[in-house]
């Protein structure tokens, strides 16, 4: 699905569908290319959070309000060479959890329980 995170956008994503080829795309944790990525950053607390997405992620996709093109993509971790709490903390801060808010906005216990959760990675 392209673009399912922005409803408002649903009439032009039916207008593209109309005309173009669409593949869907998951994220790509467990993808070669990010374990060897994340293996190079050799962070224990990056491991810890990215396995803790995913449990997220799986949550996201049966959420029936939600779904799969809702889950939280790898490239939120990708584009360092050196990986610090700081910039994980604010990937959540700043990323994650804003949008976890306009998700749940309606279920303040699911996102109270992913906000302990994520910032528990970091205790």
């Amino acid at each position: 699905m392209m673009n399912t995170a922005d409803r408002s956008l649903a009439m032009i994503d039916y207008a593209l569908r109309r005309r173009f080829s669409f593949f869907e795309m998951e994220p790509g944790f467990d993808s070669e290319g990010f374990i060897h990525y994340q293996k190079g950053l050799s962070n224990e607390t990056l491991n810890e959070l990215v396995n803790k997405v995913k449990d997220l992620n799986r949550e996201i996709s049966l959420d029936k309000s939600l779904g799969k093109g809702f889950c939280i993509g790898h490239s939120y971790f990708c584009g360092r060479d050196i990986c610090t709490e700081e910039w994980l903390h604010a990937i959540v801060n700043y990323d994650i959890l804003p949008m976890l808010s306009e998700y749940w906005f309606d279920d303040a216990n699911k996102l109270q329980r992913w906000e302990n959760i994520l910032q528990g990675v970091f205790q």
